[in-house]
């Protein structure tokens, strides 16, 4: 007789959570470290030119950390939206929350619990990045959900990823000049053009199942639009940081950039699957390439 406490209606309950940490981990990206790096790069660009060279080491912890953990409350939240999504993406499959390893009551805990985490960092800091940190929270909650109502939701995933560098020059400068948002904005077309080339492998299983995003929006002008997009960040950068005064070694930092994204735009000519990941993850020596020219031009120029 079939065992109706077990049957596909009635699944058997879930171990205790700390029997199931691996699947926490990898609920919050933690084994993939991709993302952290690619919103660390901006966030050490901007600490650094805020100190002008010389970031206050409190400051560097409470950054690097609340990188970190902001990275994972947004893997998390990502994946509770997408929970009913992720099962029809090749890519997402095995993701926890679509393999029923974590339920969606575990998966808000965990978000809330990060995001406590994170505002316990920020109260390290000073007033006025104490006020910019909700708006931070906001963006990395909201991004997810966009899909749904946009062909944009990169945008929203920019700014998120991006809210990391006004923050940044509120607590190491204590002020908001009007050219860190230079910077700002150089980082939202960055992501846009990177989440691209990502939302490129996911752009047929997208089309299926009605999942909106800038890939299936550009459609066949979707390597025109990453290149446009990347050439306004190396404008904006290189205007950043005319305005802050770098040189030599900033500008070969960006000379790396751009033969990087030239590098993309050829792994992208079949917009397939693998070569298009391998585009995305690419942009982590991008990032890398600017920070140490920013490192180089304060420390040996």
């Amino acid at each position: 007789m079939k065992n109706l406490a077990t049957s596909p209606t009635n699944p058997p309950p879930l171990a205790p959570w700390y029997q199931r940490l691996p699947a926490f981990v990898r609920l919050m990206r933690l084994d993939r470290p991709i993302g952290t790096w690619l919103l660390m790069w901006p966030t050490l660009w901007a600490l650094w030119l805020a100190a002008e060279g010389w970031p206050q080491p409190r400051v560097l912890i409470i950054f690097v950390l609340g990188v970190i953990v902001m990275r994972a409350a947004g893997c998390v939240i990502n994946d509770y939206a997408d929970r009913d999504f992720d099962g029809h993406v090749q890519r997402t499959q095995q993701r926890p929350l679509a393999q029923g390893e974590i339920t969606p009551k575990e998966a808000l805990i965990c978000f809330a619990l990060l995001g406590l985490v994170a505002l316990l960092l920020v109260w390290h800091t000073n007033s006025l990045t104490l006020w910019l940190a909700p708006g931070g929270l906001l963006l990395a909650a909201c991004y997810p959900f966009m899909k749904r109502y946009t062909h944009f939701p990169q945008l929203v995933l920019g700014a998120a990823f991006s809210w990391a560098i006004p923050m940044a020059f509120a607590a190491e400068a204590g002020a908001l000049p009007w050219a860190l948002w230079l910077v700002f904005a150089a980082n939202l077309t960055w992501t846009v053009a990177y989440d691209t080339a990502y939302a490129m492998e996911d752009r047929e299983d997208d089309l299926k199942i009605g999942v909106k995003s800038t890939a299936v929006f550009f459609g066949h002008y979707d390597r025109l639009a990453i290149g446009l997009l990347q050439l306004a960040t190396l404008l904006l950068l290189a205007l950043a940081g005319w305005v802050f005064g770098r040189g030599i070694f900033f500008a070969l930092g960006l000379g790396v950039m751009a033969l990087l994204f030239i590098w993309q735009q050829w792994l992208l000519r079949d917009r397939a699957r693998g070569p298009c990941l391998r585009a995305f993850l690419n942009n982590h020596y991008a990032g890398m390439a600017v920070f140490l020219g920013v490192l180089a031009d304060y420390w040996l120029a």
